[in-house]
Protein backbone atom coordinates (compact mmCIF):
# COMPACT_ATOMS: atom_id res chain seq x y z
CA UNK A 1 0.00 0.00 0.00
CA UNK A 2 3.05 2.29 0.05
CA UNK A 3 3.52 4.20 -3.21
CA UNK A 4 7.11 4.83 -4.37
CA UNK A 5 8.45 7.71 -6.46
CA UNK A 6 11.81 8.88 -7.78
CA UNK A 7 12.77 12.17 -6.15
CA UNK A 8 16.22 12.49 -7.72
CA UNK A 9 18.40 10.03 -9.61
CA UNK A 10 21.58 10.66 -11.57
CA UNK A 11 23.61 7.53 -12.23
CA UNK A 12 26.80 9.59 -12.40
CA UNK A 13 26.70 10.73 -8.76
CA UNK A 14 25.88 9.29 -5.32
CA UNK A 15 22.82 10.97 -3.78
CA UNK A 16 22.01 10.30 -0.14
CA UNK A 17 20.92 11.51 3.35
CA UNK A 18 17.72 13.41 2.37
CA UNK A 19 15.17 15.38 4.36
CA UNK A 20 11.89 17.04 3.34
CA UNK A 21 9.82 20.01 4.49
CA UNK A 22 6.23 21.04 3.76
CA UNK A 23 6.03 24.72 2.76
CA UNK A 24 2.89 26.79 3.58
CA UNK A 25 1.54 26.50 0.00
CA UNK A 26 1.81 22.71 0.08
CA UNK A 27 5.05 22.57 -1.89
CA UNK A 28 7.49 19.88 -0.80
CA UNK A 29 11.17 20.82 -0.61
CA UNK A 30 13.76 18.02 -0.39
CA UNK A 31 17.42 18.56 0.49
CA UNK A 32 20.09 15.90 0.17
CA UNK A 33 23.82 15.32 -0.19
CA UNK A 34 25.74 14.58 -3.36
CA UNK A 35 29.01 12.73 -2.81
CA UNK A 36 31.46 10.34 -4.40
CA UNK A 37 30.22 7.56 -2.10
CA UNK A 38 28.96 7.11 1.45
CA UNK A 39 32.53 6.14 2.38
CA UNK A 40 34.27 8.59 0.05
CA UNK A 41 33.75 12.34 0.45
CA UNK A 42 36.35 13.62 -2.00
CA UNK A 43 33.45 15.47 -3.67
CA UNK A 44 30.39 16.77 -1.78
CA UNK A 45 27.60 19.26 -2.45
CA UNK A 46 24.20 19.90 -0.89
CA UNK A 47 21.37 19.95 -3.44
CA UNK A 48 17.60 20.38 -3.38
CA UNK A 49 14.54 19.79 -5.51
CA UNK A 50 10.85 20.69 -5.14
CA UNK A 51 7.45 19.16 -5.86
CA UNK A 52 4.16 20.93 -6.52
CA UNK A 53 2.08 17.70 -6.73
CA UNK A 54 2.51 16.01 -3.34
CA UNK A 55 5.79 14.37 -4.28
CA UNK A 56 4.62 12.55 -7.39
CA UNK A 57 7.02 14.48 -9.63
CA UNK A 58 10.03 16.56 -8.73
CA UNK A 59 11.97 19.43 -10.25
CA UNK A 60 15.55 18.93 -11.45
CA UNK A 61 18.00 19.24 -8.59
CA UNK A 62 19.96 22.43 -8.03
CA UNK A 63 22.69 23.38 -5.57
CA UNK A 64 22.16 24.88 -2.15
CA UNK A 65 25.89 25.55 -1.76
CA UNK A 66 29.16 25.37 -3.63
CA UNK A 67 30.79 21.93 -3.88
CA UNK A 68 33.74 20.97 -1.72
CA UNK A 69 36.64 18.92 -3.05
CA UNK A 70 38.56 17.06 -0.38
CA UNK A 71 42.07 16.80 -1.77
CA UNK A 72 43.96 16.74 1.53
CA UNK A 73 42.23 14.36 4.00
CA UNK A 74 44.18 15.94 6.85
CA UNK A 75 42.47 19.33 6.57
CA UNK A 76 39.94 19.67 3.72
CA UNK A 77 36.28 19.76 4.87
CA UNK A 78 33.22 18.14 3.33
CA UNK A 79 29.45 18.67 3.39
CA UNK A 80 27.63 15.93 5.29
CA UNK A 81 23.94 15.49 6.25
CA UNK A 82 21.41 18.27 5.52
CA UNK A 83 18.13 18.76 7.38
CA UNK A 84 15.21 21.07 6.61
CA UNK A 85 12.14 22.35 8.46
CA UNK A 86 9.44 25.00 8.19
CA UNK A 87 9.23 27.75 10.79
CA UNK A 88 5.98 29.23 12.12
CA UNK A 89 6.54 32.40 10.08
CA UNK A 90 6.63 30.37 6.85
CA UNK A 91 10.38 30.45 6.32
CA UNK A 92 12.30 27.30 5.47
CA UNK A 93 15.54 26.62 7.32
CA UNK A 94 18.20 24.16 6.15
CA UNK A 95 20.70 22.84 8.69
CA UNK A 96 23.97 21.45 7.29
CA UNK A 97 27.10 20.15 8.99
CA UNK A 98 30.52 20.73 7.49
CA UNK A 99 32.94 18.08 8.73
CA UNK A 100 36.70 17.83 8.92
CA UNK A 101 38.74 14.72 9.60
CA UNK A 102 42.24 13.81 10.64
CA UNK A 103 42.90 10.49 8.93
CA UNK A 104 40.00 8.23 9.95
CA UNK A 105 39.24 10.06 13.23
CA UNK A 106 36.62 12.79 12.85
CA UNK A 107 37.18 16.15 14.41
CA UNK A 108 34.43 18.58 15.31
CA UNK A 109 32.08 19.62 12.55
CA UNK A 110 30.44 23.02 12.35
CA UNK A 111 26.71 23.58 11.79
CA UNK A 112 25.52 26.20 9.29
CA UNK A 113 22.04 27.54 8.48
CA UNK A 114 20.36 28.69 5.27
CA UNK A 115 16.96 30.45 5.19
CA UNK A 116 14.38 30.80 2.42
CA UNK A 117 11.43 33.23 2.44
CA UNK A 118 10.05 32.02 -0.92
CA UNK A 119 9.55 28.30 -0.28
CA UNK A 120 12.96 27.23 -1.50
CA UNK A 121 13.32 29.29 -4.67
CA UNK A 122 16.15 31.38 -3.19
CA UNK A 123 18.30 30.98 -0.09
CA UNK A 124 20.16 33.28 2.30
CA UNK A 125 23.24 31.71 3.83
CA UNK A 126 25.30 30.14 5.08
CA UNK A 127 24.88 31.63 8.56
CA UNK A 128 27.39 30.47 11.14
CA UNK A 129 26.28 29.12 14.51
CA UNK A 130 28.24 28.13 17.62
CA UNK A 131 26.83 24.60 17.22
CA UNK A 132 29.50 21.96 16.74
CA UNK A 133 29.20 18.28 15.93
CA UNK A 134 28.06 16.09 13.08
CA UNK A 135 24.76 14.71 11.71
CA UNK A 136 22.61 17.47 13.24
CA UNK A 137 18.88 17.18 13.75
CA UNK A 138 16.53 19.50 11.91
CA UNK A 139 15.83 22.79 13.65
CA UNK A 140 12.82 22.25 15.96
CA UNK A 141 10.68 25.27 16.86
CA UNK A 142 8.86 24.56 20.11
CA UNK A 143 5.08 25.05 20.15
CA UNK A 144 3.93 24.26 23.70
CA UNK A 145 4.44 25.57 27.21
CA UNK A 146 6.66 28.34 28.56
CA UNK A 147 9.37 27.77 25.94
CA UNK A 148 7.12 28.12 22.89
CA UNK A 149 9.05 29.76 20.06
CA UNK A 150 12.42 28.39 21.19
CA UNK A 151 14.66 26.95 18.47
CA UNK A 152 16.60 23.79 19.33
CA UNK A 153 19.17 21.75 17.38
CA UNK A 154 21.19 18.75 18.50
CA UNK A 155 24.35 17.17 17.08
CA UNK A 156 26.79 14.54 18.25
CA UNK A 157 30.53 14.41 18.90
CA UNK A 158 33.09 11.66 19.23
CA UNK A 159 36.14 11.85 21.47
CA UNK A 160 39.01 9.39 21.02
CA UNK A 161 39.88 7.45 24.18
CA UNK A 162 43.66 6.89 24.04
CA UNK A 163 43.62 4.07 26.57
CA UNK A 164 41.10 1.96 24.61
CA UNK A 165 41.23 3.45 21.08
CA UNK A 166 37.41 3.46 21.21
CA UNK A 167 35.41 6.60 20.44
CA UNK A 168 33.38 8.15 23.28
CA UNK A 169 30.05 9.49 21.96
CA UNK A 170 28.27 12.64 23.19
CA UNK A 171 24.92 14.08 22.08
CA UNK A 172 24.50 17.79 22.84
CA UNK A 173 21.76 20.38 22.29
CA UNK A 174 21.82 24.13 21.68
CA UNK A 175 18.79 26.41 21.82
CA UNK A 176 17.94 29.98 20.93
CA UNK A 177 15.15 32.16 22.32
CA UNK A 178 15.75 35.02 19.87
CA UNK A 179 15.46 33.25 16.49
CA UNK A 180 19.14 32.49 16.16
CA UNK A 181 20.51 35.80 17.42
CA UNK A 182 22.20 34.00 20.31
CA UNK A 183 22.50 30.39 21.36
CA UNK A 184 22.69 28.57 24.71
CA UNK A 185 24.69 25.39 24.91
CA UNK A 186 25.95 22.84 24.67
CA UNK A 187 23.46 21.08 26.95
CA UNK A 188 24.22 17.39 27.44
CA UNK A 189 21.50 15.08 26.12
CA UNK A 190 23.42 11.81 26.41
CA UNK A 191 26.95 10.88 27.45
CA UNK A 192 26.81 7.19 28.40
CA UNK A 193 30.23 5.53 28.56
CA UNK A 194 28.82 2.05 27.86
CA UNK A 195 26.77 3.15 24.82
CA UNK A 196 27.64 4.82 21.52
CA UNK A 197 24.69 7.19 21.20
CA UNK A 198 24.46 9.52 18.21
CA UNK A 199 22.21 10.91 15.44
CA UNK A 200 19.56 12.33 17.76
CA UNK A 201 16.04 13.25 16.66
CA UNK A 202 13.94 15.42 18.97
CA UNK A 203 10.14 15.35 19.06
CA UNK A 204 8.06 17.78 21.11
CA UNK A 205 5.07 16.12 22.77
CA UNK A 206 1.73 17.90 23.38
CA UNK A 207 2.58 18.41 27.05
CA UNK A 208 5.76 20.27 26.16
CA UNK A 209 8.13 17.40 26.96
CA UNK A 210 11.00 16.81 24.55
CA UNK A 211 12.13 13.29 23.69
CA UNK A 212 15.38 12.72 21.82
CA UNK A 213 15.61 9.34 20.06
CA UNK A 214 19.16 8.18 19.24
CA UNK A 215 21.08 5.57 17.30
CA UNK A 216 23.34 3.19 19.22
CA UNK A 217 26.50 2.74 17.13
CA UNK A 218 28.40 -0.15 18.72
CA UNK A 219 27.33 -2.54 15.91
CA UNK A 220 25.62 -4.81 18.44
CA UNK A 221 22.15 -4.36 16.95
CA UNK A 222 20.87 -2.63 20.10
CA UNK A 223 17.59 -0.76 20.51
CA UNK A 224 17.10 2.90 19.91
CA UNK A 225 17.63 4.89 23.10
CA UNK A 226 15.89 8.07 24.23
CA UNK A 227 16.42 10.91 26.66
CA UNK A 228 13.66 13.18 28.02
CA UNK A 229 13.64 16.90 28.83
CA UNK A 230 10.87 18.69 30.73
CA UNK A 231 12.45 22.17 30.73
CA UNK A 232 12.79 23.01 27.06
CA UNK A 233 16.05 21.18 26.40
CA UNK A 234 18.34 22.44 29.20
CA UNK A 235 18.39 19.22 31.23
CA UNK A 236 17.84 15.64 30.07
CA UNK A 237 17.09 12.37 31.86
CA UNK A 238 18.07 8.96 30.55
CA UNK A 239 19.07 7.21 28.39
CA UNK A 240 16.21 4.71 28.30
CA UNK A 241 15.82 1.80 25.87
CA UNK A 242 12.99 2.02 23.31
CA UNK A 243 11.78 -1.23 21.67
CA UNK A 244 13.00 -0.38 18.16
CA UNK A 245 15.70 -3.01 17.60
CA UNK A 246 18.85 -2.36 15.54
CA UNK A 247 17.81 1.26 15.05
CA UNK A 248 19.98 3.69 13.13
CA UNK A 249 19.19 7.32 12.22
CA UNK A 250 15.74 7.64 13.87
CA UNK A 251 13.59 10.52 12.61
CA UNK A 252 10.70 11.24 14.98
CA UNK A 253 7.63 13.46 14.83
CA UNK A 254 4.00 13.82 15.88
CA UNK A 255 1.17 12.77 13.58
CA UNK A 256 -2.11 14.65 13.33
CA UNK A 257 -4.02 12.03 15.35
CA UNK A 258 -1.60 12.19 18.30
CA UNK A 259 0.50 9.15 17.37
CA UNK A 260 4.28 9.36 16.98
CA UNK A 261 6.07 8.12 13.85
CA UNK A 262 9.77 7.23 13.80
CA UNK A 263 11.38 6.30 10.49
CA UNK A 264 14.71 4.50 10.77
CA UNK A 265 17.29 2.25 9.22
CA UNK A 266 17.38 -1.34 10.46
CA UNK A 267 21.02 -2.25 11.02
CA UNK A 268 21.45 -5.89 12.00
CA UNK A 269 25.20 -5.39 12.51
CA UNK A 270 27.81 -8.12 12.84
CA UNK A 271 31.48 -8.26 11.93
CA UNK A 272 30.97 -9.46 8.36
CA UNK A 273 28.95 -7.09 6.19
CA UNK A 274 28.00 -7.64 2.57
CA UNK A 275 27.97 -4.44 0.56
CA UNK A 276 27.57 -1.43 2.84
CA UNK A 277 25.56 -3.58 5.23
CA UNK A 278 22.16 -1.88 5.29
CA UNK A 279 19.20 -3.31 3.39
CA UNK A 280 16.07 -2.42 5.36
CA UNK A 281 14.24 0.85 5.93
CA UNK A 282 11.44 0.74 8.52
CA UNK A 283 8.86 2.89 10.25
CA UNK A 284 7.71 2.58 13.86
CA UNK A 285 4.39 3.84 15.20
CA UNK A 286 4.15 4.55 18.92
CA UNK A 287 2.33 6.87 21.33
CA UNK A 288 3.03 9.63 23.84
CA UNK A 289 2.88 7.32 26.86
CA UNK A 290 5.51 5.07 25.29
CA UNK A 291 7.75 8.01 24.45
CA UNK A 292 7.74 9.02 28.12
CA UNK A 293 8.18 5.49 29.51
CA UNK A 294 11.43 4.97 31.39
CA UNK A 295 11.30 1.17 31.17
CA UNK A 296 11.55 -0.72 27.89
CA UNK A 297 8.56 -2.90 28.78
CA UNK A 298 6.48 0.21 29.34
CA UNK A 299 6.75 1.27 25.71
CA UNK A 300 4.73 0.11 22.70
CA UNK A 301 5.90 0.12 19.09
CA UNK A 302 4.43 -1.21 15.87
CA UNK A 303 7.22 -1.61 13.29
CA UNK A 304 6.52 -1.85 9.56
CA UNK A 305 8.68 -2.12 6.41
CA UNK A 306 8.96 0.84 4.05
CA UNK A 307 11.61 -0.38 1.58
CA UNK A 308 14.23 -3.05 0.97
CA UNK A 309 17.51 -2.53 -0.91
CA UNK A 310 18.17 -5.47 -3.26
CA UNK A 311 21.62 -4.29 -4.35
CA UNK A 312 24.70 -6.30 -3.39
CA UNK A 313 26.13 -2.84 -2.54
CA UNK A 314 23.04 -1.85 -0.56
CA UNK A 315 22.98 1.45 1.32
CA UNK A 316 19.78 2.97 2.65
CA UNK A 317 17.88 4.34 5.63
CA UNK A 318 18.66 8.02 6.32
CA UNK A 319 15.30 9.69 5.95
CA UNK A 320 12.94 12.59 6.53
CA UNK A 321 9.17 12.89 6.44
CA UNK A 322 6.18 15.20 6.66
CA UNK A 323 2.43 14.73 7.02
CA UNK A 324 0.13 16.58 4.66
CA UNK A 325 -3.03 18.28 6.00
CA UNK A 326 -5.27 15.46 4.71
CA UNK A 327 -3.26 12.87 6.65
CA UNK A 328 -1.03 11.44 3.92
CA UNK A 329 2.53 10.82 5.08
CA UNK A 330 5.36 11.53 2.65
CA UNK A 331 8.78 10.07 3.39
CA UNK A 332 12.10 10.53 1.62
CA UNK A 333 15.07 8.19 1.91
CA UNK A 334 17.96 7.04 -0.25
CA UNK A 335 18.62 3.62 -1.76
CA UNK A 336 20.87 1.87 -4.29
CA UNK A 337 18.59 -1.02 -5.34
CA UNK A 338 18.48 -1.24 -9.16
CA UNK A 339 20.73 1.78 -9.77
CA UNK A 340 24.52 1.89 -10.11
CA UNK A 341 24.65 4.55 -7.37
CA UNK A 342 22.41 5.67 -4.54
CA UNK A 343 19.44 7.88 -5.38
CA UNK A 344 16.56 9.57 -3.54
CA UNK A 345 13.13 7.92 -3.30
CA UNK A 346 9.82 9.17 -2.01
CA UNK A 347 7.11 7.10 -0.29
CA UNK A 348 3.45 8.07 0.18
CA UNK A 349 1.04 6.28 2.51
CA UNK A 350 -1.48 6.77 5.29
CA UNK A 351 -1.64 5.24 8.74
CA UNK A 352 -4.51 3.05 7.57
CA UNK A 353 -2.17 1.56 4.94
CA UNK A 354 0.06 0.10 7.66
CA UNK A 355 -2.44 -0.39 10.50
CA UNK A 356 -6.04 -1.42 9.74
CA UNK A 357 -8.55 1.28 10.73
CA UNK A 358 -10.28 -0.86 13.35
CA UNK A 359 -6.95 -1.06 15.21
CA UNK A 360 -6.39 2.68 15.16
CA UNK A 361 -7.38 4.90 18.04
CA UNK A 362 -6.18 8.33 19.23
CA UNK A 363 -2.50 8.27 20.02
CA UNK A 364 -2.09 4.66 18.81
CA UNK A 365 -2.93 3.22 22.22
CA UNK A 366 -2.59 -0.58 21.95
Amino acid sequence: MIEKFIVSRDDRIYQAFPDVALAPSGKLVCVFSECTHHANRTYTRIALCTSEDRGRTWSPRRPLCEPLHRVDPEKDPWWNCPRISTLSDGRLVAVVDQVRAHGRIREEGIVLLWFSTDEGDTWDGPHETPITGIVPDRLIELKHGPHAGRWIINAHHTTPQPETHVQRFHVWAWFSDDQGGSWSGPHVIADAPDLMLCEGSIVELPGGELVCFMRENSQRGLDAFKCISRDGGARWAGPYAMPIPACHRPVAGMLLDGAVLITHRYMQSGDRWLGWGTQNFFGALTDVESCLATERNGAYTRIFPIDYDRSSRSDTGYSGWVQLPDGEIYVVSYIVDDAPRAHIRGYAFRESDVVLPELLSPGMQP
